[in-house]
């Protein structure tokens, strides 16, 4: 393969939490930001249409001259990532790779909970698609999950109301919800990108004792992880320290929500186009 940057996906906007920890955590490689922006946001809509929608996005990224693509989304990680490495990938370029981020989240919980009872908050497309618990049955089949969906916490990010006093009640709800429903939860998920932007006040909430984790660090880790296994993967990825980002609303719509996530971040978008032309076969 032609050397290339590391494709960033989301539905939305959430996965530039995901970008900023891989550019901490691999600060020479180059990254390339692709949101669907215009069909945000994804948890509402059917595996059929998730996944379809997600193949086009990985083969603009795969076009765009990416080796390496991750899915940096918990409904498209959810909804699409098996089918795509499993079906796609040999059909497309078996050299190249589609990652999730359900996946290393879930490996660190095997060594932060001591009850063996974990809280999943997400959004209800997540909760739904009963991602986390299939996952963490695989790797860990004594711990109890209980997931919690809080479908007004991706609204007051992305209207910037993260930070205010009115976020306080919905944040409490659900937490509070949560804990009712399995009150031996010793560690919690924030199984949604946008919820880091919530964390102060999710921690407020939330008691001392119970663990939060942040899906960003341990998604970054699994990636330098997985590089250093494959060293034919990491010997395509370019080292500029650049990131370009794409988006398929607006340019000056992204830049402006985007800012919320990264604000002291330059950022200059390019429109693009995904069509029913571009999905895998």
């Amino acid at each position: 393969m032609t050397p290339g940057p590391i494709g960033i996906f989301d539905s939305g906007y959430g996965g530039l939490t995901i970008l900023t920890h891989l550019r901490n955590r691999l600060p020479e490689h180059d990254f390339l930001y692709l949101g669907d922006n215009a069909r945000t946001p994804y948890g509402p809509r059917s595996f059929e249409v998730v996944y379809r929608f997600t193949a086009q996005a990985v083969r603009t990224l795969f076009e765009q001259g990416c080796p390496l693509v991750i899915l940096a989304c918990n409904t498209a990680s959810a909804k699409a990532l098996r089918t795509i490495q499993q079906i796609d990938l040999p059909k497309i370029d078996p050299c190249r790779r589609v990652l999730g981020i359900i996946r290393p989240t879930v490996e660190s919980l095997g060594t932060l909970t001591t009850s063996r009872h974990v809280g999943i908050l997400a959004t209800a497309g997540t909760v739904r698609s009963l991602s986390y618990p299939l996952e963490i049955k695989k790797l860990f089949p004594d711990i109890v999950v209980t997931g919690e969906a809080c479908p007004m916490w991706v609204p007051l990010v992305e209207n910037g109301e993260a930070t205010s006093d009115g976020a306080d009640y919905f944040i409490r709800q659900h937490i509070d919800a949560l804990l009712s429903r399995d009150p031996d939860i010793d560690t919690i998920v924030l199984g949604c990108t946008h919820y880091p932007l919530l964390y102060d006040k999710i921690r407020r909430y939330t008691p001392a004792h119970i663990q939060l984790v942040r899906q960003g660090d341990y998604v970054a880790d699994s990636l330098a992880d997985y590089l250093s296994r494959h060293p034919d993967m990491d010997a395509s990825l370019t080292r500029g320290g650049t990131t370009r980002y794409l988006t398929t609303e607006s340019a000056d719509t992204f830049r402006n929500a985007a800012a919320v996530f990264l604000p002291d971040t330059p950022i200059h978008p390019r429109h693009i186009s995904l069509t029913e032309s571009d999905a895998v076969d």
